[in-house]
């Protein structure tokens, strides 16, 4: 049977979310380049290059993928959020049939990107061999059950990887190293306003120790080394910062216990201690990576 790749996406509720499509267009242009200094680190660990075969899962909008890529490497996506994913192929692939061109296309990158939906037939490599590399660039460790879809998607994707592959798994870092963890205390107490009060997936929680060690014994990885990088969070302004925070789904929980415009006002006024002078928005954050092999 042909394996596949499924991860169960938190906040999938519409009432709890905007407009998907801006709100994908939110993480794409504001949220998801605060993890750029993440992706870098782990890249230089792994010296990624022409040789790296990549299967990226919860690929978000591909700028992990892009600066892969553009190091050389071969890279394949899976995202459970479609809209997400056709922002990231808007990135990879703009010309219709990139996934899909010929070996001899005279374009280079057009062998080397491929995306897939979560649930479809998992993906053999975009140059069809077996992948060498696979990463989790969406930080767990700060919802209640954001690693119990990865579990099930890792042990899906070893499969498809050479023996003794590299995994890479990303968590958020001590709530004391990650000013913004403040203002996700937001999300929880206002989830705690639901009648009857309850807990539910993507409540924000704080970080634990050992988060990714979990996930890693849970899917049978063995752990190989670890790291910590910086990743300030930088806004334009308090719009941009509640537009960006609101785009990662962990307010979800929040509004749908309360209303979106009660969790934007209460998320603006949080986040008034990092506001400076300029009217810039700055939280620094420590995130942390775990590397593994199969």
């Amino acid at each position: 049977m042909t394996p596949t790749l499924v991860r169960n996406q938190l906040g999938a509720d519409a009432s709890a979310s905007a407009d998907a499509g801006t709100r994908a267009r939110d993480w794409a242009e504001i949220q998801e380049r605060m993890l750029a200094p993440l992706y870098e680190a782990v890249y230089d660990r792994m010296e990624i290059g022409a040789a790296t075969r990549m299967l990226s899962l919860g690929c978000g909008s591909g700028l992990a993928m892009l600066v892969a890529a553009a190091r050389g490497a071969h890279v394949t996506g899976v995202d459970s959020d479609r809209e997400r994913l056709a922002l990231a192929r808007a990135r990879l692939l703009p010309d219709a049939g990139w996934d899909d061109a010929p070996a001899h296309s005279p374009h280079p990158a057009r062998r080397r990107a491929r995306l897939v939906a979560e649930g479809d037939p998992a993906p053999v490599g975009a140059d069809g061999a077996p992948y060498n590399l696979i990463t989790v660039f969406e930080p767990i460790g700060c919802a209640a059950g954001d690693s119990e879809g990865l579990v099930p998607a890792l042990r899906s994707a070893v499969p498809l990887a050479v023996r003794g592959a590299t995994v890479v798994l990303t968590g958020w870092g001590p709530p004391e190293r990650c000013a913004t963890a403040a203002v996700l205390q937001v999300a929880a107490r206002l989830a705690d306003t639901a009648r009857p009060p309850r807990t539910e997936p993507g409540r924000w929680r704080p970080t634990l120790r050992d988060d990714l060690e979990d996930v890693a014994a849970r899917a049978g990885l063995k752990p190989d080394g670890s790291g910590r990088v910086s990743c300030p969070f930088g806004y334009a302004d308090v719009g941009s910062a509640v537009r960006g925070l609101l785009s990662t789904g962990l307010f979800d929980a929040a509004v749908r216990a309360t209303d979106r415009s009660q969790v934007e006002k209460e998320v603006a006024e949080a986040l008034h201690p990092y506001r400076r002078e300029d009217g810039t928005v700055w939280m620094p954050n420590v995130f942390r990576y775990l590397v593994c092999v199969t």
